[in-house]
């Protein structure tokens, strides 16, 4: 099967880009199931109704979130009634879940929503989530699983890749909103710190600038806003999965000028 991932879509800008681009995109490379994380979707802080079917309709399958995923009051339903995920490691009290099991090909694909520690709100243990999950998943015969990692720390996301390699088949960072350039295939499990945000690419993380450059000379916190008018990109991981593992993996970059820019994950030794 191959599977495709957007990472963190940064409000109008981000959707634009993906109305824009995924129909072609999965016609043109093949592609069979759609993941994208939502967590910043509607106007940079959380998901609305009206964007989650906005997205559904562009061909996503199944959404993933983060530390936003509780900023709009709509996300309360759509738990229910939409392919839409929350991180697994938030208390089991908590509405919604973070592991969903999808048929693509005859295969069964498990799709794991997990959020980091440092600087993120206060949930159970990523990692024991992490290994409790994939051991029940494996009793299930479910041998495909694909996780995103809503994690500000680097050393956080790759220590997950330690723990976990070769015992899912992808594992991609998302969050800090800017691409890391480390994209591997270890033990058979895809891996990359960061896929970076779709939406502006020339301000600060997909916001105006004033703002946070206003922070960082005075100190002085404001309203983080998208901008009306930016230059945008559309980032998206591209793997290939059978029996657990990952065979071939590439990330493409497409900008609103036409540019495209691919790399192609290295085979670690």
């Amino acid at each position: 099967m191959r599977v495709l991932f957007i990472g963190d879509i940064v409000g109008n800008p981000g959707r634009e880009m993906i109305k824009s681009h995924l129909k072609r995109i999965k016609e043109e490379h093949a592609v069979d199931f759609v993941i994208a994380n939502y967590e910043n979707a509607s106007h940079g802080f959380g998901l609305t109704a009206k964007n989650a079917n906005e997205l559904v309709a562009c061909g996503i399958d199944v959404m993933s979130g983060g530390n936003h995923t509780w900023d709009k009051k709509d996300i309360l339903p759509l738990l229910d009634s939409h392919e839409i995920l929350r991180p697994h490691n938030y208390p089991s009290e908590v509405p919604g879940t973070g592991c969903k099991v999808y048929e693509v090909l005859g295969e069964k694909l498990a799709v794991l929503n997990l959020m980091g520690h440092y600087a993120m709100p206060y949930t159970d243990n990523a990692f024991r989530c992490a290994l409790t999950t994939v051991e029940a998943l494996h009793a299930q015969g479910v041998k495909n699983i694909f996780i995103d990692f809503h994690a500000e720390a680097t050393s956080e996301k790759r220590a997950m890749l330690l723990l976990l390699q070769g015992k899912v088949s992808g594992i991609i960072g998302t969050h800090t909103h800017v691409s890391t350039d480390d994209f591997q295939i270890v033990e058979g499990t895809a891996y990359l710190t960061d896929i970076g945000l779709s939406g502006c690419r020339d301000n600060v993380i997909g916001m105006d600038e004033k703002v946070p450059l206003k922070q960082f000379l005075t100190g002085i916190k404001g309203h983080f806003d998208i901008p009306k008018k930016c230059k945008k990109v559309l980032q998206v991981a591209i793997m290939d999965f059978s029996d657990g593992v990952c065979s071939n993996a590439f990330k493409l970059k497409y900008f609103d000028d036409g540019r495209v820019i691919e790399t192609k994950a290295w085979m670690e030794a």
